[in-house]
């Protein structure tokens, strides 16, 4: 199964606040915020949803094909990428932009503040992805992940009009997005991925029920956090996957895309969608116990260990045939 994944491609800078945001906005005043935080730490990371859920991909063996743009300094990045089983031949490289930037501040209560700004990631709208498909043989399953606005909807749209598969995973971009473009967007899509609070808002700018848009997607996936995950289709009972148990909770940065890089691997071995969300709660604990997005190491032999204890030996054997 050939996956491609559209989204964001970018340099996290992560910092850390020893306080709580919470205890620093004043109730009545929330309509002039002007607030410092002094952090404690700096980390320079290469991050963006759509290189984020590749690279795990490739941690997992499976060899996604990464679609979106870049500016003339991603050479050292690209090379990270190729090297990690990431295809990066179909990213566009800017003339005039860099690379997208992620800065993003952590407070003690792992909430985050956070400002992106899309550089190169502005030319996405002009990648055709019947390319792309013509380039590796043809295209099962198209990811659309936050993005240039623009580029969602044109990835959407060819991908409606040339009858390849899509998922929709609005991410961060659904607090600028109106009703018209997230119909657009989920309308027909066979996966529509989002946490709780992205549900909500979902349902709230398009006016549909939950119901009428599990009669719109093949499948609806929505994190829950610590919760798991939960996995609904039109006329079937949820599916509800747990978390595994964490060794320690260091940085909830990319523990979305880790998720979606092993619900998506899970697919393409053809597994089915709970084994598929189990495989992507196992990624996204690695990530969370690791200091930005793609520092951790997939080692088989720990990664089977935790995933049997969490999920069982029936689960373990399907997935250890897939996992080189």
């Amino acid at each position: 199964m050939r996956i491609a994944v559209t989204g964001s491609i970018a340099t996290d800078h992560l910092m850390t606040f020893p306080g709580r945001f919470a205890d620093q906005l004043v109730a009545d005043q929330l309509h002039t915020v002007s607030l410092s935080f002094l952090v404690d730490t700096l980390d320079v990371r290469r991050g963006g949803v759509g290189a984020n859920i590749c690279f795990g991909m490739g941690q997992l063996g499976v060899r996604p094909v990464l679609v979106g743009a870049a500016g003339s300094d991603f050479d050292e990045y690209r090379a990270w990428l190729d090297r990690h089983g990431v295809d990066t031949a179909s990213v566009r490289i800017s003339e005039v932009l860099h690379t997208a930037r992620f800065v993003c501040t952590t407070d003690a209560d792992h909430n985050q503040i956070g400002s992106f700004y899309t550089g190169a990631m502005s030319e996405a709208r002009l990648i055709e992805l019947h390319s792309v498909a013509a380039r590796v043989g043809g295209l099962d399953l198209v990811l659309i992940g936050a993005d240039d606005p623009e580029a969602m909807l044109r990835h959407t749209e060819e991908c409606r009009s040339r009858g390849i598969p899509w998922a929709a995973d609005f991410s961060q971009q659904i607090a600028r997005m109106n009703g018209d473009e997230i119909r657009i967007l989920l309308d027909g899509a066979a996966y529509l991925f989002s946490n709780e609070y992205e549900k909500g808002l979902i349902e709230s700018k398009t006016g549909w029920t939950e119901e009428e848009i599990l009669g719109r997607v093949g499948t609806r996936v929505t994190t829950l956090g610590s919760r798991g995950v939960r996995i609904e289709r039109a006329g079937e009972e949820p599916i509800v996957v747990g978390c595994p148990e964490e060794d320690a909770k260091v940085d909830p940065t990319g523990v979305g895309d880790a998720f979606r890089a092993g619900f998506l691997s899970g697919l393409a071995w053809g597994v089915g969608p709970e084994r598929a969300a189990q495989v992507g709660c196992m990624l996204a604990t690695l990530v969370i116990e690791t200091l930005g997005t793609q520092e951790y190491q997939l080692r088989r032999a720990h990664f089977m260990d935790r995933f049997t204890k969490a999920y069982g030996d029936d689960a373990a054997e399907e997935v250890r045939t897939h996992l080189h």
